[in-house]
């Protein structure tokens, strides 16, 4: 019952953050291994990429992704959550009856680290139909998938099983960092809200309160993998399914910060906020609410 809470938790959240999950990967792909001033820059920052992309390919277009969206966060941050959950009933996070930071940040990278390997076909999916777009503001490489089942089913005729796991190598550490940076300030932070007496102790808005340290800290942490996440699952690939840009996790992160700078692995770090900041602070809430709904029935 923790995974399926976690699950619907998280899908509540992708309901209402899927529009800036394509402004997100639209900005991460644009100017790909270009220097500054030397591409068109289509999407200013996230309130213009978001016009334009409402403008141009209407509502539809800004919820691309969510068929996949919606089934990565279920299977992902269910097996995520829900493993975290379990940690911490176990009362492995705590030491002395408080929850401690090393022991939260490795439950946390751990939980991440499996359900990213779970999740990795459905997230390439995902980046793929939301990187599609009308020629006028295409960046990026376009694929021509018709939905998620022809994606599935074109990438595994094409590539065989292993070449849905594609991008995995970059799935882990974005998502085992993230992880780690949310579920350990999160526990943290909702502890110290509770002691600090904000607000009472079985409140929501001390889950909503922490939801909110937390996000900050997941965008800072995780940006920049998260970039060199979407161009690797996002690149063309060969015959053999090997990518054309990039080797690995590693040469990726090494020619963006080459060509690009710093700034480029932080590129669509506004979007991301916007994005991971309310995901971050929805799915948290909902879980923690869910869970203390159903406690009674265990």
């Amino acid at each position: 019952m923790d995974f399926v809470l976690s699950g619907v938790a998280a899908c509540g959240a992708c309901v209402f953050t899927n529009p800036l999950e394509v402004v997100k990967t639209r900005m991460q792909l644009q100017g790909e291994l270009k220097s500054r001033g030397s591409y068109h820059v289509y999407y200013r920052n996230v309130f213009h990429a978001f016009y334009t992309i409402g403008k141009v390919e209407g509502l539809v277009g800004l919820q691309k992704g969510l068929v996949p969206g919606l089934y990565y966060q279920f299977f992902m941050n269910g097996v995520r959550l829900g493993s975290y959950a379990i940690i911490e009933s176990s009362g492995y996070i705590h030491t002395n009856g408080r929850v401690n930071a090393v022991k939260t940040t490795v439950a946390g990278a751990m939980a991440g680290v499996v359900g990213a390997v779970m999740g990795s076909p459905i997230y390439l999916v995902k980046t793929h139909l939301q990187s599609q777009a009308t020629s006028s503001i295409a960046v990026g490489h376009q694929y021509k998938h018709q939905g998620m089942t022809h994606a599935l089913v074109a990438i595994y005729r094409n590539h065989g099983i292993l070449g849905l796991w594609r991008g995995s190598s970059a799935a882990v550490p974005r998502v085992s960092v993230g992880s780690a940076a949310q579920l350990s300030t999160f526990s943290s932070s909702k502890e110290l809200v509770i002691d600090l007496q904000v607000f009472p102790a079985n409140s929501w808005l001390v889950a909503l309160s922490a939801g909110m340290i937390s996000s900050v800290v997941v965008v800072l942490a995780m940006t920049p993998f998260d970039v060199v996440s979407t161009r690797l699952y996002n690149q063309p690939v060969d015959h053999l399914g090997k990518g054309q840009l990039y080797k690995g996790f590693t040469d990726c992160f090494s020619k963006t910060l080459k060509k690009e700078g710093l700034t480029g692995l932080y590129k669509g770090l506004g979007a991301s906020y916007f994005r991971l900041g309310p995901h971050t602070i929805l799915s948290l809430f909902f879980w923690d609410e869910l869970r203390k709904f159903y406690q009674p029935f265990r």
